[in-house]
């Protein structure tokens, strides 16, 4: 999304502003969102031993003090680089989904057009494209994170992956791409409408062969997987970027379901630098709401003895997960 508090606290004569996601409301949400009225399951723990790993907890960390806002819009965008500049560029960030928790959005502009836009396969820059015509293209997994995906799973030589939260595919087809002509990807969505607009573009980018679609929640195709002790360790790489309240009940069985030295990938873990906001911060209800998810989760991965963690500001945060036991 568009900006972030205070990261460098060397910066200590730098004024930061409140980011204006947290007061004026994005060009894509609705006023009329409503918080879904959902149970937290405090019996879906990771584990039966160890640190306890529950949801729902209130004590969420305290963010560091974020200084006065600017009342000079010409002085918050001088703080990034080039005022009018800087208008162009956040103006073209918003058209394409942009999720950047970088203070400047020139410099992200730079990481973009110097080694991702000229490196992007001609189908992803096509469905980013299409994409960033749906009236929710916040949604999407940012262009930067597809080729940080794209690169993470050739590294890793994975072959048998899963996707929850597809959205139009930009991530699926970053995978797709990826991975060898038979491997194969498990993907979720709850919405294939979405899906289908970006599956013209898989198609003939050669790769829909892979990707094995899957309409309808999460939980229960992964409890049928659990149950078959034949797909325990048998998936490479797991990427999910789907409904937050769900991500430490998805680690519960993913966690079995990934192998041993295998990756699994939270998007998100940043949520739109709001995890260092404080108490008392104007934000969105939708943003307010799944924070305190996701802080959750931040600290249930800290905690997990059976993988180890590396949180990396690409996106709006990506938390990779190695499966070590």
């Amino acid at each position: 999304m568009k900006s972030q508090p205070e990261r460098n606290k060397s910066t200590t004569n730098q004024i930061i502003p409140l980011p204006d996601e947290w007061v004026t409301p994005p060009r894509y949400e609705s006023d009329s969102f409503e918080v879904p009225k959902l149970t937290q399951p405090s019996q879906d723990s990771f584990t039966n031993s160890g640190p306890d790993l529950v949801v729902g907890s209130t004590n969420h960390p305290k963010a560091a003090e974020i200084r006065s806002q600017q009342s000079n819009r010409k002085t918050k965008l001088a703080m990034a680089t080039n005022g009018a500049d800087q208008q162009n560029q956040a103006g073209r960030h918003q058209e394409v989904g942009h999720k950047s928790l970088l203070q400047s959005d020139a410099l992200y502009q730079y990481i973009l057009e110097t080694s991702v836009y000229p490196r992007e396969p001609e189908s992803m820059k096509e469905l980013r494209e299409v994409t960033a015509k749906h009236p929710w293209n916040i949604m999407t997994t940012s262009a930067d994170e597809g080729q940080f995906l794209n690169m993470l799973l050739k590294l890793i030589n994975a072959k048998n992956t899963m996707e929850i939260g597809v959205f139009t595919g930009y991530s699926l087809l970053a995978t797709a791409l990826a991975i060898p002509d038979d491997g194969k990807i498990l993907a979720m969505d709850i919405n294939r409408e979405n899906y289908d607009l970006g599956r013209p573009i898989i198609e003939k980018a050669g790769v829909a062969h892979k990707i094995d679609f899957r309409e309808g929640p999460a939980l229960p195709v992964l409890d049928q997987l659990v149950e078959d002790e034949k797909n325990h360790g048998s998936y490479d790489f797991i990427f999910v970027d789907a409904d937050k309240d769900n991500y430490i009940n998805y680690h519960k069985r993913l966690i079995d379901l990934v192998k041993v030295g295998g990756l699994i990938g939270y998007d998100n873990t940043l949520w739109n630098g709001s995890v260092v906001a404080p108490p008392d911060a104007p934000l969105r209800k939708y943003v307010r709401y799944y924070r305190d998810f996701v802080l959750e989760l931040n600290k249930a991965l800290a905690a997990d003895p059976r993988i180890e963690i590396c949180m990396l500001p690409v996106g709006d945060g990506i938390t990779l997960c190695r499966r070590i036991k």
